[in-house]
């Protein structure tokens, strides 16, 4: 998603916010501040034990919520690198966190710890959270007490509802980690997206009948999560055996590291291609896209090398996979990479080149299986 602002970074993964977490927090203070004023009430509380605006009890409620979302990512994250796997980041926004996995550990038993550590985190919190309000049941502020108690039951709640077996929440990806030995990777995906669709259309009756909107936007949230992580998997298991060398494009115009801009817009647009590979002594050193030059001023162009524009690319060789490829893509969303063998240009591959590719390996497979299911997409092998 864009618009996301990293603002620190803990144990090497950059934490981001993103501007949908912004709008949200206001609307959750207010909430949490009326919370705040129905449980005194609801308490018979006296004014002297009343201290502060309830509007910043609620803010700070809301604020330590999303820090335990943090914790609970931050929990899936760290045990996702210790097993091997990768992470790019992670993200606060409107619905929570995310932790964006990129490389899963290997093994379902290790899919299947990682996506618990967060909800055990969770439990943990807010288990500590209402122990402190026990601590702190005679103290004179309610709304101390009663913040203390707010949080606990939230992280619960956070715990508890994240083990539901709905895809693609955590009891989703545990239920998809179970039957995985059982049923192969992609119907493993796909029966627990089926268990979150159903979830999901659930959530949304009921939030129909009782008029409760976040209910009805969690249901959407887990309905279009659930069909995405299906989509992905199906998409990865017919791309994760499919050499690059097979898909990519013949070698393109490259560009200095030591040449002007203007000298890289006159090639892109002369060229009309959406990306250059940056080269250095004839060795790929980066990529540079027509998206990063539109961002420099004219007048800029001709005092300001490629070098200065030029964005890492990851190392990409014929032997590299379409499923890899399309994966680093993804992540630095860069329409194209270069292929490199020792260094030296040698092809460059596309978001378009996998996408042809895809559909030729379908058609084959349809083809193969007989003129009375021409349309289909095959059977798809267990990964």
């Amino acid at each position: 998603m864009r618009g996301n602002i990293q603002v620190f970074t803990l144990k090497g993964i950059p934490i981001r916010v993103h501007f949908s977490f912004l709008l949200i927090l206001p609307l959750l203070a207010w909430s949490f501040g009326q919370s705040f004023q129905l449980a005194a009430r609801a308490a018979d509380v006296p004014p002297e034990r009343l201290s502060g605006p309830p509007l910043l009890w609620g803010l700070g409620v809301a604020v330590a919520l999303f820090l335990s979302v943090l914790l609970h990512e931050l929990a899936h994250s760290v045990y996702a690198l210790r097993k091997g796997g990768e992470v790019s980041d992670i993200r606060l926004m409107m619905i929570g966190g995310v932790s964006n996995i990129t490389r899963m550990p290997d093994g379902s038993r290790n899919e299947a710890l990682m996506a618990l550590a967060g909800p055990v985190t969770s439990l943990l919190l807010g288990a500590l959270a209402l122990f402190a309000h026990h601590l702190l049941a005679d103290t004179r502020s309610f709304n101390l007490s009663f913040a203390v108690f707010y949080l606990g039951s939230l992280n619960i709640f956070l715990g508890l509802f994240n083990l539901l077996p709905a895809f693609p929440m955590d009891g989703g990806r545990i239920l998809r980690a179970l039957l995985t030995g059982w049923l192969g990777r992609v119907r493993a995906t796909r029966v627990a997206g089926w268990v979150g669709q159903g979830f999901a259309l659930l959530f949304g009756l009921y939030g129909i009948v009782t008029g409760n909107l976040v209910l009805l936007f969690i249901a959407f949230f887990v309905f279009m999560g659930a069909a995405a992580e299906s989509r992905q998997v199906l998409l990865q298991s017919k791309l994760a055996d499919v050499p690059v060398r097979e898909l990519m494009g013949p070698r393109t115009a490259t560009v200095e590291a030591a040449a002007s801009l203007r000298e890289l817009t006159e090639l892109l647009y002369g060229e009309r291609l959406r990306a250059a590979p940056v080269v250095e002594q004839g060795r790929v050193v980066g990529l540079v896209t027509v998206e990063a030059l539109r961002q420099v001023p004219v007048e800029k162009l001709a005092s300001m090398a490629v070098r200065e524009l030029s964005e890492p690319v990851p190392v990409l060789t014929p032997d590299s996979t379409a499923w890899e490829a399309i994966e680093e893509m993804g992540k630095r969303q860069m329409p194209q990479l270069p292929v490199t063998q020792d260094g030296a240009l040698v092809g460059i591959i596309s978001q378009d080149d996998i996408l042809r590719g895809l559909e030729l390996k379908e058609l084959k497979e349809s083809r193969r299986q007989g003129p009375w299911n021409l349309g289909g997409r095959g059977h798809e092998s267990p990964t």
